[in-house]
């Protein structure tokens, strides 16, 4: 979960060659872990733009993050608003483990998350059908936190290097590289159902409509293991009601030709993307997510 910081600063010059920046954000609602937002909104928003809540990796943060992926000029080209969540507890990990993160409508990290989109929806008249959360390392494992607590939130994600959602509930340990419990990180393994009923019972009796979910880890990450990236298929394949139909390797995988394409059902709600050779954390192809996420 080690921050990526080379990557970022080779990712630096992502941010906007025109007016829009970064900006802090204060006073958007409930906050009880007292996140940092910040927020970019491009020149040229789109009239009911798309969000994107972009999750940075352990030892990170929102600003840092804003120049890891270069998904800030896709948003100059395609009008959509990226929020940048930022948490200094844990070592800058987020909150994965704790039942009030888990559970919808409670109060750990994930409450402060949504009152960012709330925020951003009322604020900028942004379309509620398309808000979307991706992140990476911790990040990753926050994304499936907040696709599993608050699907009627979110449309999709995309967890680059993460885990299942509640792989670490009930840990003691803090949720870090140096937490004492890294069973979760090692490869903890369920069944498909034990997996879909821990997202089931984040939000008892909701029925509604599952986010799609993209899955993307490097064969080669020895932080945290890549038995955690077919868990985490595992587990939405089986909250979703899909099963895996194909695996396509070679140069006509989007992801690149290092990893293998893992497609359940017609591949439109679930992906994985297992690369060779790939170590910790998986470097986002923001093209190959921006097309899932249909933007």
């Amino acid at each position: 979960m080690k921050f990526g910081s080379t990557m970022v600063g080779l990712l630096a010059t992502a941010g906007s060659a025109l007016g829009a920046s970064l900006q802090p954000v204060t006073n958007f609602g409930d906050n009880p872990s007292s996140l940092q937002f910040y927020i970019y909104v491009p020149d040229q928003v789109a009239e009911n733009p798309a969000i994107i809540v972009a999750l940075h990796p352990c030892g990170g943060s929102a600003t840092q993050w804003y120049g890891g992926t270069r998904l800030p000029a896709s948003a100059n080209t395609k009008g959509f608003i990226i929020i940048y969540p930022g948490t200094t507890k844990y070592s800058n990990c987020w909150d994965v483990n704790n039942a009030e993160s888990l559970t919808h409508g409670g109060k750990g990290d994930a409450a402060g998350i949504i009152s960012m989109v709330n925020y951003t929806l009322e604020k900028y008249n942004g379309d509620k059908s398309k808000v979307f959360v991706m992140g990476a390392s911790s990040g990753a494992m926050m994304t499936n936190v907040m696709v599993g607590a608050y699907p009627e939130v979110f449309e999709a994600g995309a967890a680059y290097s993460g885990v299942a959602f509640a792989c670490f509930a009930g840990s003691l340990a803090p949720p870090t590289p140096f937490g004492a419990n890294q069973s979760c990180a090692q490869g903890l393994t369920h069944t498909p159902d034990d997996w879909a009923k821990f997202v089931l019972n984040a939000y008892p009796g909701y029925e509604g409509k599952r986010p799609r979910m993209q899955v993307i880890h490097g064969l080669a990450d020895g932080l945290v293991r890549p038995q955690c990236g077919y868990e985490q298929l595992k587990q939405w394949g089986a909250v979703l009601g899909l099963e895996n139909t194909k695996n396509n390797t070679g140069a006509s995988v989007p992801e690149g030709s290092q990893y293998t394409e893992i497609v359940y059902g017609d591949g439109t709600q679930l992906v994985g993307y297992m690369g060779q050779g790939v170590g910790h954390f998986a470097p986002p192809n923001e093209a190959v997510m921006l097309k899932f996420f249909g933007l």
